[in-house]
């Protein structure tokens, strides 16, 4: 039988682990809602598809040491596995980035994070329907109030009102903002799958390397264009803080999650995302802290509590 490092034997504790795991899904959160502020910068000086995949080439490498380091290699992967894998690439990488930076030279970017704040509630109901995930009437409570303390930070304390501005305008970005969504709530579920046989670094790896052969022949296209001497080191830098801490440990931990503690329950933290962004851009970039987005964070945290009792 094959060991797994991540399996908790039936007579262990549990209170431990699920500690462990909730807090790397509290850092993912934090880490990305740093890749707001690295992905403007390097957003301004590349064009999206060059962007993603120099992302996503720093992360394979540095997975690819994770793997060797931490499991002597990557595993040979079955067919099943192959597809999975390919699948997630494609998901929660290409078609993901795609969208997602297709809609922010849409839309405004607190309103994309609006959207975002929706992955749950998309990933609950798809993870009910399809996987027969078993969702209580508490942890659904705190699945609404986590989305509404994400809406009061995002809209800085008037949520009707933008949801009241997204209905009167609804276009090519917010089309794009909902593809974005459903594309991560795929890479979410799709993940259950990918991990049987296979580690969370294992199946990151392997996601990572199909997501960048798959931008790689988007980015061929563009790099020609790309005034090279010109990129400043604080580019170069983003993309590094992209490729370790937005890909690397932000998808391996947020696998982890998954296997550990459901789908469901992982995709609640992404309502942390916007708190998190939020609060780093008035940290680094000087925006004030507003009692909403204090309010907003109570909300979050007691949604989060709520969903993984």
């Amino acid at each position: 039988m094959k060991n797994n490092t991540l399996t908790i034997p039936a007579a262990a504790p549990l209170a431990a682990p699920a500690s462990l795991v909730y807090t790397k899904l509290v850092f993912v959160t934090l880490f990305w809602g740093g890749t707001f502020i690295a992905g403007r910068i390097v957003a301004h000086a590349l064009p999206v598809m060059t962007a993603a995949a120099l992302r996503f080439a720093v992360a394979v490498v540095l997975l690819l040491g994770v793997a060797w380091q931490r499991e002597g290699g990557l595993p040979r992967l079955t067919r099943q596995q192959m597809l999975a894998t390919a699948a997630l690439g494609l998901t929660g990488i290409f078609l993901y980035n795609l969208c997602f930076f297709g809609a922010l030279g849409q839309m405004p970017a607190g309103r994309a994070a609006l959207f975002i704040a929706l992955n749950p509630i998309v990933t609950a109901l798809a993870a009910a329907l399809l996987l027969r995930e078993r969702l209580s009437g508490v942890k659904w409570l705190g699945i609404a109030l986590a989305f509404v303390g994400a809406a009061i930070v995002i809209t800085r304390g008037d949520p009707a009102g933008a949801l009241h501005d997204i209905g009167q305008s609804v276009g090519v970005g917010e089309l794009l903002m909902l593809c974005a969504i459903s594309c991560w709530a795929a890479y979410t579920l799709l993940g259950r799958s990918a991990l049987k046989g296979l580690s969370p670094i294992a199946a990151t790896t392997y996601a990572a390397l199909w997501g960048l052969l798959f931008l790689a022949i988007g980015a061929a296209r563009e790099v020609g264009g790309v005034d090279w001497p010109a990129i400043g080191w604080p580019v170069w830098a983003g993309l590094g803080y992209l490729g370790a801490f937005g890909t690397v440990l932000g998808f391996v931990w947020y696998y982890e999650g998954v296997k550990a503690i459901g789908a469901s329950r992982t995709a609640v933290f992404n309502n942390l995302v916007p708190v998190f962004g939020i609060g780093l851009a008035a940290l680094l970039l000087g925006e004030p802290v507003l009692v909403s987005m204090v309010a907003g964070g109570v909300l979050v945290a007691a949604g989060v509590t709520l969903t993984n009792r």
